[in-house]
């Protein structure tokens, strides 16, 4: 119960088409079974039903919200909805990006058009949602943000805008980490490498019309640590960790859950 009376917003905790489990679903799973009131956002309403649905068969207290990181009103009502259920917000984790999805693509070839879709849901959506929790957090002198970037932000990846995104939140996770340390509010970031998700591996299956099998073992054998991908749970439990009293002396930290990636 390394969460309990605590309410935490998951924006992004439903997840794409696919086979197996997202980050955003198993970390509200995780949560919850730490005692974590959660507030399940997702773009699509089914989706982060289904969430919710889990959470509560499992014996957690989980609603869910549909929004568009894209339109900050949209953020601003999550984050009033969380506030009029329980009074509170301890924990805000933005679990959302796109890449291929988007449209993005390599230098020559990328398009207005794409650039700032992704930019608006990678960045500007997490700065969106910051900018309405932050008050509550530092009223409450108290509060963990946790983002989601990736190990795109530091290795050679191929298509520009998840890179420069994911990079850009890196740095803004670690702004607010020092602007708001006096406050007890907390941020941190969470850098996943190769994992066997659908937002990674079933994307690029139905974008490159291949079959699944082969793009994860084409990514698991790039993974030092046992040339394995890794899963929803592994990132789900590395947020666990800095959601939680135990991570309460670390802000500002990008953490890799890469399987060694970085190292080499």
């Amino acid at each position: 119960m390394r969460l309990a009376n605590k309410t935490a917003i998951i924006i992004g905790a439903g997840q794409s088409p696919g086979s197996g489990i997202g980050n955003g679903r198993a970390t509200a799973l995780r949560f919850a079974q730490e005692g974590a009131r959660i507030l399940a956002v997702d773009n699509r309403l089914e989706s982060a039903e289904e969430t919710a649905a889990l959470v509560r068969d499992a014996g957690g207290d989980c609603v869910a919200v549909e929004a568009d990181v894209m339109r900050e009103a949209s953020l601003a009502a999550c984050v009033t909805a969380a506030m009029a259920r329980w009074g509170r917000i301890d924990i805000l984790h933005y679990n959302v990006g796109v890449s291929l999805g988007g449209g993005d693509a390599a230098i020559d070839t990328i398009t207005e058009e794409a650039f700032d879709r992704i930019s608006a849901i990678n960045l500007r959506g997490c700065i969106m949602v910051c900018k309405h929790v932050l008050p509550i957090m530092r009223a409450q002198k108290s509060g963990s943000i946790i983002t989601i970037s990736s190990v795109a932000a530091y290795e050679n990846y191929p298509y520009v805008v998840y890179k420069a995104t994911k990079a850009a939140l890196v740095e803004f996770t670690k702004q607010i980490a020092i602007q708001n340390a006096a406050d007890g509010v907390r941020a941190n970031t969470i850098l996943p490498g190769l994992m066997d998700t659908p937002m990674a591996v079933d994307t690029r299956a139905r974008a490159s019309n291949r079959p699944r099998a082969e793009i994860a073992a084409e990514r698991a054998a790039r993974v030092p640590l046992r040339g394995e991908q890794g899963s929803g749970w592994d990132v789900a439990n590395a947020a666990l960790f800095l959601a939680s009293d135990e991570a309460r002396f670390i802000t500002g930290v990008a953490l890799p859950v890469d399987g060694g990636a970085l190292v080499r």
